[in-house]
C-alpha cells in the first residue's frame, strides 16, 4: 500500500530502516554524522493514509500526541520533540489540533565529546501515536538508526530537502511582544503589534500547548486595534498558575493573498496577569460569553422578568395575581415579599444542585431537573391537583396549608411562598433573551458569583408581581372582589389542565410509548385521590382522617406507577430519533455535520428538548411555514436537531463552547465559513428568511 513511501524512505538514508504500520510509514533520518561534542539533529518522519492524521502536542478536544521513548548510547541525550505548526480539523463541536498526509517531527540529540569516530551507533526510539478518521487506531513502531561516528562532517545533501521543509514547518518566534491576562470567565492572549489592521488581519487562532488552559472547541473572538490584536477565549477552569506557551497562528492579505504565519508564544509565569478580559457581548453571540459581573447580573435580571411573559409560567402566577384582590395594604405587601422569598429560595437551591452535579463531572445545563422522567411525572400530577382545586374539586383546609397541593392554594403566608417555589420550578424548561449570557457567564464562575447571577435571575422573575403586591395605585386599580372571582378560578384551571396534558406528552418522549401506562394510571389515581379527600374532608372524626390518608395513598400509589419507567429510562433511540427527524429533519451527531460542511451545503442546526416551549413556539412560529420551507429547500439548506430532552453529554458540550447552558440554540453554518452565525434565541419567520436568503441558491442535487 505504501510502496512508493518506502522507495522515498530508502532513497533519503540507506542505514535506516522504514516501519509501516496499518496506517502508517515511519522513519528517523538523520541530518548527518554524528561529530563529538556536537548536536545531531534527527527527524521522525511519517508518512500517512489518506484521510486519516495524527495529533500534536496539545490534542485538543480528543486525540493523544505522538511520543517518543529513546534508547541511545552511553552519553547521549535526547531533547524535547520539535513539532511542526499544527491543523484544525473540526468534528462537529469538537476541534482537534494534528496533521495529516505527512508530518516530521525533529529531536536534537547531544553526542557526547568522547563518542569515538570511526565507529557506527544505533539510535532507537519506541514511537506511539493515535491515528484517526471515522475511528481512531493507537499505533506503534521500534525505528532504529545507524549513524557513523565522524571527526568532522557536515549535512547529508539527500536528506537537506526533508530538513528543509521540517524547519520551515516549525513555528517562528514572534516579532511582538505578547501577553496574557487570566480571569475565571475568559483568557485573553494579545500581541503588540501596532502595524497590523483590520484589513490585513482576516483570522488568528491561538494553540495553547497546555491543554488545561483553554477549550479547543470554543469559538477566539478577535479584535484588532491600532495597538495590536486580542483573541479573547474561554478558560477550561482546570488550569493552575504557570508559563503559558503555544503558537499564535496569524493569517493576513499580502498583495492581495491570505499569508498565514505561525508565531511561537512563549510567556513565563509571571506574565499570566489578572486583567479583565476586554469587551461585552450580547445576550445572543454565539461566543462564550464574556461579561463584567454588574452586566451578567443585569442580563439575569432583565431575564427573570420575561420569563413571567412564558406560558410555561403564567397558570401559576394567575392563582396568585388573583387572590391579591382580596389583600390590601402591608398584608399584600407580605404577601409579595413572601412570594419573592420562595422564588430566591427555589433559584438558589436549583443553582447549588446545578453547580454541585457540574463540579461532580455530570454535563448539564439549565432545565437539568425535567431531564429527569420522575420530575416531569411528579409535576404533571401537581399542575392536574392545582386544576381539579380551582375547579373545586376539592378545597384544603387551614391545618394543611403546609402539605402538597393546598400549599398554593391557600390565601396565607405559606401559599404565597410555595407559589414561588412552583413558579420557579416550572419556568426553567423556558430560556428568555439575555439569560443565555448571564447564565452561560454564571456556569464558569465561583459558587458565590454563580449564586449571585441566579439569585438575580429570580429576582427578576419575582420583580413584577413584588411591584404589583408594594404598589398601593396598582392595588386600588384591581377589580373589587366579588362573585367573578370564583367563575374566573374555575375558568383558570384549564392552562393548569393544559400544563399537565404538556408534561404527560414530555414525558412520552422521554421514555417512550410503552412507557405511557405508568403515567396514565398515575393521573387517574391523582384524581381519585383529589375527589377522595374533597368528599370526605367535612366528615366526622376516623371518616375524615381515613378520607386523608387514603388520599395521600393514592398520590403515593401515583408516583410508585411512574418509578419503574422514570428510573430505567434512557428514551429509546428509535423515538429520540422520530422526534429528531420530523419536518426534514435529521438527528445531530458531529459525524453527520461534519460531513454535510465537507460537501459544501449550508447546515441549520436546531438544538431543541421537548420540554421547552420556547423551542416549540419556535418550531411552530419560525421554523414550520411552507415559505420557510421552500426557502430552506431552494437554497440546499440541510436540517440537524439536536434533542436534548433528555441528558446529552455530547449536546451539552455544543452548548457550552456556544456560551449557553440551556436550549433553544440554533446554529447555521454557511459554506465556507468557519464558525457558525448564531441566532436569536426568539425567532421570527422574517428573520429565518432574511439569514437564508443571503444564502447563493443551490440545486438540491447539489450535495
Amino acid at each position: 500500500m505504501y510502496l512508493v513511501a518506502l522507495a522515498g524512505f530508502t532513497a533519503a538514508s540507506a542505514s535506516a530502516a522504514p516501519v509501516q504500520t496499518e496506517h502508517t510509514v515511519s522513519q528517523l533520518v538523520a541530518e548527518g554524522p554524528a561529530v563529538p561534542g556536537q548536536p545531531l539533529w534527527v527527524a521522525l518522519d511519517q508518512k500517512l493514509q489518506d484521510g486519516w492524521h495524527t495529533y500534536w502536542i496539545n490534542p485538543g478536544d480528543s486525540g493523544l500526541p505522538t511520543e517518543v521513548n529513546w534508547t541511545l548510547p552511553a552519553g547521549w541525550k535526547a531533547g524535547p520533540l520539535n513539532f511542526p505548526a499544527p491543523h484544525r480539523f473540526t468534528t462537529g463541536p469538537l476541534v482537534n489540533y494534528g496533521y495529516e498526509k505527512a508530518t516530521r517531527i525533529l529531536a536534537r540529540l547531544d553526542v557526547p565529546a568522547d563518542a569515538k569516530p570511526g565507529s557506527t551507533v544505533t539510535l532507537t526510539a519506541a514511537a506511539n501515536w493515535l491515528i484517526c478518521a471515522d475511528v481512531c487506531v493507537p499505533e506503534d513502531a521500534t525505528l532504529t538508526l545507524d549513524v557513523p561516528v565522524t571527526a568532522g562532517g557536515s549535512p547529508d545533501p539527500a536528506v537537506a530537502p526533508l530538513f528543509a521543509e521540517a524547519r520551515a514547518a516549525l513555528p517562528v518566534p514572534s516579532p511582538y511582544a505578547a501577553s496574557v491576562g487570566a480571569t475565571k470567565a475568559a483568557v485573553t492572549v494579545r500581541l503588540a503589534a501596532p502595524g497590523l489592521t483590520a484589513d490585513q488581519v482576516k483570522d488568528a487562532y491561538f494553540f495553547a500547548e497546555n491543554p488545561d488552559l483553554v477549550e479547543a472547541g470554543a469559538p477566539q473572538q478577535l479584535a484588532v486595534t491600532k495597538d495590536g490584536l486580542t483573541l479573547t477565549l474561554k478558560p477550561t477552569g482546570r488550569a493552575t498558575p504557570g508559563p503559558v506557551n503555544g503558537i499564535l497562528e496569524v493569517t493576513e492579505l499580502v498583495n492581495g493573498q491570505p499569508t498565514t504565519q505561525a508565531l511561537a508564544i512563549a510567556i513565563p509565569a509571571d506574565g499570566v496577569g489578572a486583567a479583565p478580559a476586554s469587551g461585552g457581548m450580547s445576550a445572543d453571540t454565539g461566543n462564550a460569553p464574556v461579561l463584567p459581573l454588574w452586566q451578567a447580573v443585569l442580563f439575569a435580571c432583565l431575564g427573570g422578568m420575561v420569563l413571567n411573559l412564558m406560558p410555561c409560567v403564567f397558570p401559576v402566577l394567575s392563582m396568585k395575581a388573583m387572590a391579591l384582590v382580596r389583600h390590601q395594604g402591608a398584608h399584600a405587601r407580605l404577601h409579595g415579599l413572601v412570594y419573592t422569598g420562595g422564588v430566591l429560595a427555589c433559584f438558589a437551591a436549583i443553582a447549588i444542585v446545578l453547580m454541585a452535579l457540574r463540579a461532580g463531572g455530570q454535563e448539564i445545563g439549565w432545565g437539568f431537573q425535567l431531564q429527569s422522567p420522575l420530575v416531569v411525572a411528579v409535576l404533571a400530577y401537581v399542575m392536574l391537583l392545582l386544576g381539579l382545586s380551582m375547579s373545586g374539586v376539592f378545597t384544603v383546609g387551614d391545618q394543611f396549608m403546609g402539605v402538597g397541593q393546598g400549599l398554593t392554594q391557600g390565601d396565607g403566608y405559606a401559599g404565597s411562598f410555595f407559589t414561588g417555589v412552583l413558579a420557579s420550578v416550572v419556568a426553567t424548561p423556558c430560556t428568555a433573551p439575555f439569560m443565555g449570557a448571564a447564565v452561560g457567564y454564571a456556569l464558569v464562575q465561583p459558587w458565590y458569583v454563580a449564586l449571585a447571577v441566579f439569585l438575580a435571575l429570580g429576582f427578576g422573575m419575582a420583580l413584577p408581581f413584588l411591584a404589583l403586591a408594594c404598589s398601593p395605585w396598582l392595588l386600588r386599580h384591581l377589580p373589587k372582589p366579588g362573585a367573578w372571582m370564583e367563575r374566573l378560578k374555575q375558568v383558570l384551571a384549564f392552562p393548569l389542565y393544559g400544563s399537565a396534558a404538556w408534561l404527560v406528552w414530555v414525558f412520552a418522549v422521554q421514555v417512550g410509548a410503552p412507557g405511557m401506562t405508568g403515567i396514565l394510571v398515575g393521573l387517574v389515581l391523582v384524581g381519585f385521590a383529589a375527589w377522595l379527600y374533597g368528599v370526605t374532608h367535612y366528615a366526622e372524626g376516623w371518616g375524615r382522617r381515613g378520607g386523608a390518608l387514603a388520599a395521600l395513598a393514592a398520590l403515593a400509589l401515583a408516583v410508585a406507577a411512574v418509578v419503574p419507567q422514570a428510573v430505567g429510562n434512557a428514551a429509546p433511540a428509535a423515538d429520540g430519533k422520530a422526534v429528531a427527524m420530523t419536518d426534514g429533519f435529521e438527528a445531530f451527531s458531529p459525524a453527520t455535520l461534519d460531513k454535510l460542511r465537507a460537501d459544501g451545503r449550508p447546515v441549520l442546526v436546531d438544538f431543541t428538548a421537548a420540554w421547552c416551549i420556547t423551542c416549540l413556539v419556535n418550531e411552530r412560529v419560525a421554523l414550520s411555514s411552507d415559505i420557510v420551507h421552500q426557502a430552506l429547500k431552494s437554497h440546499n439548506v440541510a436540517l440537524l436537531k439536536g434533542d436534548w430532552t433528555n441528558r446529552d453529554a455530547e449536546i451539552t458540550r455544543v452548548l457550552q463552547a456556544h456560551g449557553r447552558s440551556g436550549v433553544p440554540l440554533y446554529l447555521f453554518y454557511r459554506p465556507g465559513q468557519a464558525e457558525p452565525d448564531v441566532w436569536p434565541q426568539i425567532l421570527t419567520e422574517a428573520q429565518v428568511l432574511e439569514a437564508v436568503g443571503n444564502l447563493p441558491k443551490q440545486s438540491a442535487s447539489a450535495q
